[in-house]
């Protein structure tokens, strides 16, 4: 009769848990179940992947901060731009929740094992119907590789701020004398009152018709 590490079968158990403890050697702050482990040294998810994310958004908005430690406002922008917070299964509410619950009591921080920690539990409420292990490694997945969206954020907000404030027919008093129907700045001519030497009454308008007249005339 075969052994617990004979056979074919038993011999891809052996290869997955060697590499599995070699993962372990390089992340040894992660504690989680030898199941998720050899899934993840059979390469379904990479942890690096998953770590390597948590440093990109733990760094976010903070040209000091080291990447090893996460604030509250960063765990949650990272799982609203990684669709963990669906608004079903999980809002926000619920990822400040878990935060408090995995942090030091004293902390306002969260390290990387903490963050695992907080994933277990929001894995089960994220894909409900999926065991533990499976909601787990599904949530990894939508962690991995990803990175803060924040490519154009700033210049469209900017942007919309400049088009109100420099939407013409929005002004009135004399700001709205500065610029013709067009939208165009008038320059001088609409910042100050310049005298009219052509002669002519104010309001009067005939001016530049009196050669088209004597013309009519003879």
């Amino acid at each position: 009769m075969g052994g617990c590490g004979k056979g074919k079968g038993g011999s891809d158990v052996i290869r997955a848990r060697r590499r599995t403890q070699q993962n372990q050697n390089r992340h040894p702050s992660i504690t989680v179940t030898r199941t998720t482990q050899d899934r993840m040294a059979e390469g379904t998810v990479s942890l690096a992947e998953v770590e390597s994310s948590f440093q990109k958004f733990a760094m976010h908005g903070d040209t000091k901060a080291t990447g090893k430690e996460m604030t509250g406002k960063n765990f949650v922008k990272l799982c609203k731009d990684c669709k963990v917070i669906d608004g079903k299964s999980i809002t926000s509410t619920d990822v400040d929740i878990v935060f408090s619950k995995v942090k030091a009591k004293t902390a306002r921080v969260i390290t990387f094992e903490q963050f695992c920690q907080a994933l277990a539990e929001l894995a089960p409420k994220r894909f409900k119907g999926k065991g533990q292990e499976e909601a787990l490694q599904l949530l990894y997945g939508l962690i991995a590789g990803k990175e803060p969206a924040n490519v154009g954020v700033t210049k469209v907000a900017k942007a919309g701020a400049v088009d109100r404030l420099t939407d013409t027919s929005k002004y009135t008093g004399s700001h709205k004398e500065r610029f013709d129907e067009t939208g165009k700045g008038k320059g001088k001519v609409g910042r100050e009152d310049i005298p009219d030497t052509s002669g002519y009454v104010g309001a009067y308008k005939g001016q530049g018709t009196y050669e088209e007249k004597v013309k009519e005339d003879k």
